[in-house]
């Protein structure tokens, strides 16, 4: 008997598969990334393990995904309210178009600019530059900006008892997401000439893939994290480089391995 598809099941059929990639498109670049792998391996693991007829490990890895199953709508809780909104807001369909290398470039040339300004005053700061994990959580902490990253603005929010002084910058692309965000404190004994500022940078580094900039007030150093390491004193050339080395390549110590400062 032939297989009859009507124009209702080609219209099923792209319905869901539009769905599909636009959660993909959702979760793409966000912790929840990882997440899926680690649910396809454990899928790809509980196959193996029925087609070797191993009893146990099969019984183990099913209750497992049970648990799993559970406890993903905690888990997934920012990207389902993300959704939700983009949803109500009528922009689960816009599409996003990521920057170039010429954006990139000038968000760097722009952050080195501008830190060397405040270094030399010192006036503290704390940017984060979002890489392929997206940082929308921590941005929603703060106050939305979505403007264009320029020395001014940038400047002007790290200026003494402005509103938005405390807190994070987000950088994303060649655009200031939000400013006055909140990031994880690390849990890392550091050294005692460190503050909240440089706490808060590690903390984000060890979660997310981010480059983290911060400027001391107390001595005007200027430091960059990366993968839970700190990199500290660097000059305008340092940093330039050190920006321009790890903004599209991975962070050289995961968080998961031990870390310390240099």
């Amino acid at each position: 008997m032939a297989l009859r598809i009507t124009p209702l099941d080609l219209l099923d059929i792209l319905i869901v598969a539009v769905g599909l990639y636009k959660g993909i498109q959702l979760i793409r670049g966000t912790r929840a990334t990882a997440l899926l792998k680690g649910l396809a391996m454990l899928f790809a693991a509980s196959l193996a393990a029925r087609a070797l007829s191993l009893r146990t490990v099969s019984w183990i890895l099913e209750q497992s995904t049970t648990l799993i199953m559970v406890a993903l709508p905690v888990v997934f809780y920012p990207e389902l309210r993300r959704a939700l909104e983009q949803l109500g807001r009528g922009q689960f369909f816009r599409t996003f178009s990521p920057a170039g290398k010429e954006e990139h470039q000038k968000a760097i040339d722009t952050i080195v600019k501008v830190t060397s300004k405040l270094r030399t005053r010192r006036v503290g700061a704390l940017i984060a530059v979002e890489r392929e994990t997206g940082l929308q959580e921590y941005a929603e902490t703060g106050v939305t900006l979505d403007a264009k990253l320029s020395e001014e603005l940038l400047a002007n929010v790290f200026e003494p008892n402005s509103p938005l002084h405390d807190g994070a910058v987000i950088v994303r692309s060649e655009r200031m997401a939000a400013a006055a965000c909140f990031l994880p404190l690390t849990e890392t004994i550091l050294d005692s000439q460190l503050g909240t500022r440089h706490r808060a940078a590690i903390g984000l580094s060890e979660q997310t893939d981010a480059l983290v900039v911060v400027v001391s007030e107390e001595t005007g150093a200027v430091s960059l994290a990366v993968g839970g390491r700190l990199h500290r004193y660097l000059n305008e050339n340092r940093l330039r480089e050190q920006l321009n080395h790890f903004w599209e390549s991975r962070p050289e110590h995961p968080f998961w391995q031990r870390r310390g400062e240099r």
